[in-house]
């Protein structure tokens, strides 16, 4: 499970890359110093950078509190869905309770 890493580290890589970007010949380079220098993954550090380009509205794509949004519609729609399934089958439940059921009995047998 990937461990959580806090907003404030986030921020600081994605800043110190925009800060020393030009200190270095690619942007894959920068990545890599400040992953490096904060103990994070390289990768890490360019999907921060990444996403933070896509919040600044420099990059198209999905925006952080958008996602966030979804995620939370999902989460609620499921749980709706879940809520409703257990009123239909209560529903089915209680209407056979109140609906007498004809018991036909049945002929004596012959001995």
């Amino acid at each position: 499970m990937p461990k959580k890493i806090d907003s404030q580290m986030r921020a600081r890589c994605v800043r110190l890359v925009r800060e020393h970007l030009q200190e270095y010949p690619t942007l894959t380079a920068a990545v890599t110093a400040v992953a490096r220098q904060e103990g994070v993954s390289r990768e890490s550090v360019r999907r921060w950078l990444a996403q933070a380009e896509v919040d600044d509205g420099t990059r198209p794509g999905i925006m952080t509190e958008e996602s966030a949004e979804v995620k939370r519609l999902k989460a609620e729609n499921r749980r709706l869905r879940e809520d409703n399934e257990i009123l239909r089958r209560a529903s089915i439940f209680f209407a056979g309770e109140l609906v007498p059921r004809k018991r036909e009995v049945p002929p004596p047998r012959n001995r």
